[in-house]
């Protein structure tokens, strides 16, 4: 997602937050999405030597250090500023990793907070399965071509409107809608 400095310094513009009190509350809100965000997007390289839970506690740390200084105009822009600011994250372990051939490979199971976000690309009964299935969704989605896997990320994972994934993807609403009706019905079929 591209941000300015602004948003991952800690202020996005707008008006100020009631209270520190309701960054901590939003962070927890969106804690389950942050994760497979960070699961999804950080890809295999990172994903082989970090461990998601390492990248998103520093990703919150981050967030709650600057709680004070961030401003924004609604959730939207939270969001917006939390997954660019994991993003970050994500961008500079794979540096650090593809800088110097290092191996701390670690596995976090986190498949129940992942189970909760991955329910809204299937269907009820699969919901049921799912505990079986979180390694089908993460590799149809690893699958998908770039624009797709984005679409899906951003409209379904992030939670971003029609219209903030058409900015951030440099298309036209129409163009997104259409994307994303594509993608989801040929991450269905993948996904059996």
């Amino acid at each position: 997602m591209a941000g300015t400095d602004d948003e991952a310094g800690g202020t996005a513009g707008g008006t100020p937050l009631r209270g520190p009190e309701s960054v901590e509350q939003l962070l927890a809100e969106h804690l389950p999405g942050l994760r497979a965000y960070v699961r999804l997007k950080a890809g295999p390289l990172v994903r082989a030597r970090e461990g998601e839970s390492d990248i998103v506690q520093s990703t919150c740390r981050q967030v709650l250090e600057h709680k004070h200084a961030f401003q924004h105009g609604g959730e939207g822009h939270f969001r917006r500023w939390l997954y660019t600011t994991a993003l970050r994250k994500i961008l500079d372990k794979h540096d650090f990793h593809t800088a110097a051939r290092r191996d701390t490979r670690r596995n976090v199971n986190a498949e129940s907070e992942l189970l909760a976000v991955y329910a809204h690309l299937c269907t009820p009964s699969r919901v049921a399965s799912a505990r079986e299935q979180v390694d089908r969704i993460e590799t149809a989605l690893a699958a998908l071509a770039g624009d797709e896997r984005e679409v899906v990320l951003l409209s379904r994972i992030v939670g971003l409107s029609r219209a903030d994934v058409a900015a951030e993807m440099g298309r036209s609403e129409g163009s997104v809608r259409n994307l994303l009706h594509r993608t989801l019905v040929k991450l269905s079929r993948g996904l059996g």
